[in-house]
C-alpha cells in the first residue's frame, strides 16, 4: 500500500482523498504550519500534496526516497523547488483550473469596493462617534465604473474570467499578456497593448500573472510611478509580484489612488510589514486600502474542487498513468 502525504491545511479525516484511492494508498494529513516540521516525515513518502503554508525546499526534497509525485494543491506552485524535483524525476503538477470564478469575482469586488469608495466609507462610519452628515462626501469622488479602464496583466483563465466580468460592467479591458496566443484578447473582449501603455492608461491594474523570477515584483516603484494619481492596483495573484513596501510607498504619498489586495509575500503577514502598518493606521484623509486574508480563491464548491483533482492526479500516478498537469516538464525531460 502507498502513503499519501497531505503535509499542511487539511484536517483527517481527509474522506475524498481517501475515497480516490481506496486500494491504492492510505492518507496521512500532518497539518504542518511550518516547513520545519516536516523533516523526517517526508522520507517514505509515495506521494506528497501540498498546498500554501508550507515549502518543499532543496534539503527536504532530497530527503524523499520513493516520491513518485507531487501535486501542489492550487494554480501557484512557488513553494516548490520544481527545478530540483525535475532533476530528481519527480513530476510535480497543479491544479490550473480550478477556483477560476471565486478569484474573478474577489478581483471585480476588491476593484468595486476601491472605485466606489464604500469600503472605505463603511471603514470611516464605522470609527465615528457621530454618523452625521449621511451623505455622499465620505466615499470621495466617485465616477462611472462603465467609464473606467481596467488593465489585466497576465490573461489565463482567470485574468480572462475578470476581463469577461468588467466587459459586464462597461468597461474598456486592455489586456498585457507577452505569452498570449495572438487574437486570445478578443476572446474575452480586450486590447492587447504592452506593458508601459497599460500602466499609463490604466484606472485599474489588476494583477494575475504566477510568480517566477521573470514576474517577481513586475509591480515595482517604478511601474508604479507610471500609473495614474487617481488609478487603483488589485492583486489576487501571487503576493510577490508586488513589491509590497513600494506600495505601501505610493499610497502614503498618494501617488495611486488605492488598492486591493489579497495576498502578501509572506502569510501571515508580520505586523512590522510596511503594508500591514499602513492599512492598520489611522490617517486623514484615509487612505483607500483593503486587505483581505488570501481568500480569493475559496468557495466550498472550489475547496471540494481542488481536493478532487488533486488526489485524483496522485491516483493517476499510482496507478501508473501520466499525470495530466505536469510543471516541471522542462526538467524531467533531463533525466
Amino acid at each position: 500500500m502507498h502513503r499519501v502525504v497531505i503535509t499542511d491545511c487539511l484536517e483527517p479525516p481527509a474522506w475524498i482523498e481517501e475515497g480516490n484511492l481506496s486500494g491504492i494508498a492510505q492518507v496521512d494529513c500532518l497539518m504542518a504550519k511550518s516547513s520545519e516540521v516536516l523533516h523526517g516525515q517526508l522520507v517514505d513518502a509515495d506521494a506528497i500534496i501540498l498546498y500554501h503554508e508550507v515549502d518543499l525546499t532543496d534539503t527536504l526534497l532530497r530527503g524523499l526516497k520513493q516520491c513518485k509525485i507531487i501535486v501542489r494543491g492550487g494554480v501557484g506552485y512557488d513553494n516548490v523547488d520544481v527545478k530540483i524535483a525535475g532533476e530528481l524525476g519527480i513530476p510535480v503538477c497543479n491544479v490550473p483550473d480550478y477556483g477560476v470564478d471565486e478569484v474573478a469575482d474577489h478581483t471585480i469586488g476588491l476593484m468595486l469596493g476601491c472605485l466606489r469608495g464604500f469600503t472605505l466609507a463603511e471603514r470611516r462610519f464605522r470609527q465615528a462617534t457621530t454618523l452625521t452628515p449621511w451623505d455622499r462626501h465620505d466615499v470621495g469622488k466617485v465616477s462611472r465604473t462603465g467609464d473606467r479602464t481596467l488593465g489585466i496583466i497576465g490573461c489565463g483563465r482567470i485574468g480572462s474570467a475578470t476581463a469577461l466580468r468588467a466587459k459586464a460592467l462597461k468597461m474598456r479591458v486592455m489586456i498585457y499578456d507577452p505569452y498570449l496566443r495572438p487574437g486570445m484578447e478578443k476572446v474575452c473582449g480586450g486590447e492587447r497593448v504592452d506593458l508601459g501603455y497599460l500602466l499609463k492608461e490604466s484606472d485599474v491594474v489588476s494583477m494575475h500573472t504566477p510568480l517566477t523570477e521573470e514576474t517577481r515584483h513586475l509591480m515595482d516603484a517604478q511601474a508604479l510611478s507610471q500609473m495614474k494619481p487617481t488609478a487603483y492596483l488589485i492583486n489576487t495573484s501571487r503576493g510577490a509580484v508586488v513589491d509590497t513596501s513600494a506600495l505601501a510607498e505610493a499610497l502614503r504619498e498618494r501617488r495611486i489612488a488605492g488598492a486591493g489586495i489579497d495576498v502578501l509575500p509572506h502569510e501571515p503577514p508580520s505586523l512590522e510589514d510596511p503594508l500591514i502598518q499602513l492599512w492598520q493606521a489611522d490617517h486623514d484623509p484615509p487612505i483607500n486600502l483593503t486587505i483581505t486574508p488570501h481568500t480569493a480563491y475559496y468557495s466550498e464548491a472550489a475547496l471540494l474542487e481542488i481536493r478532487e483533482k488533486s488526489s485524483a492526479e496522485v491516483a493517476r500516478m499510482l496507478r501508473g498513468e501520466a499525470p495530466w498537469n505536469v510543471v516541471n516538464g522542462e526538467w524531467l525531460k533531463q533525466v
